[in-house]
């Protein structure tokens, strides 16, 4: 029996005259029993329909927190993919820029391998030339820690060698594909210093400004980015420094 059922009953019953069904007493005493029941489950039907109206409002609440967690997520995901792209670009565009310079060098170390060079004590004089394009080859088959630790000997043993500016630039790139951001700056930062007037002086302040990003120093990156564009503004390191910087004040 539902309580609509059992309150029409109540109200019957209290509406009929207590001596047509039972005594006065009993009469009265049988009714407000049934009242009292009655009041009972409508208490305990309201008490839980509150318990499931919180319980639905901590329900919505906690969808709306798991849907923002949600949104927070597939955001992270995509700047991770956005990241990722980037990098892969980026190391895409180094090899490619890489290959280009090195076919160029292949010439020169060609030519130079047939002439005499300044050579330190105790050495060949075609020697600084082998070893220099030796160390670019180990950076071209992608052995970057290798080629590190080549071209730190070749500045070693050749501090006069007209490859030195060379020697530092492929230094920082390939420190900066080892992920040495803070020794990747400085050899970038020598060839411009030292060699301004280099073919890739220019370039090395863009691979300056890229370790300078990759630690993380804005400002930095943005005031070696403008000295590029002042300094070298035809370069193509110079135009891709402009774009960088358009971006940058967006």
């Amino acid at each position: 029996m539902n309580l609509r059922a059992l309150s029409l009953i109540i109200l019957l019953v209290a509406s009929l005259p207590a001596h047509a069904l039972f005594g006065d007493d009993e009469a009265r005493r049988r009714v407000e029993d049934l009242r009292q029941s009655t009041d009972a489950r409508l208490q305990k039907l309201e008490a839980t329909q509150e318990v499931h109206a919180r319980s639905q409002i901590m329900l919505n609440a906690q969808f709306e927190r798991l849907r923002q967690e949600v949104a927070e997520i597939r955001g992270q995901v995509e700047i991770l993919r956005n990241d990722s792209d980037l990098a892969q670009k980026r190391q895409k565009d180094f090899y490619i820029d890489l290959d280009a310079r090195l076919r160029k060098l292949e010439t020169v170390l060609a030519q130079l391998n047939a002439t005499p060079t300044q050579s330190a004590p105790g050495m060949e004089p075609a020697q600084e030339a082998k070893e220099y394009e030796a160390a670019i080859g180990t950076l071209r088959s992608g052995k970057h820690v290798d080629a590190i630790i080549a071209l730190k000997q070749f500045i070693k043993n050749w501090p006069k060698s007209s490859f030195l500016p060379g020697a530092h630039f492929w230094a920082g790139s390939a420190l900066l594909q080892a992920q040495d951001f803070a020794s990747a700056k400085e050899y970038f930062a020598k060839v411009s210093a030292q060699w301004p007037d280099d073919i890739l002086a220019a370039d090395a302040l863009l691979g300056q400004a890229d370790a300078e990003q990759q630690l993380g120093d804005n400002k930095s990156t943005r005031a070696t980015l403008d000295k590029l564009v002042a300094k070298y503004p035809s370069s193509d390191a110079g135009k891709t420094a402009k774009q960088r910087i358009a971006k940058l004040k967006k």
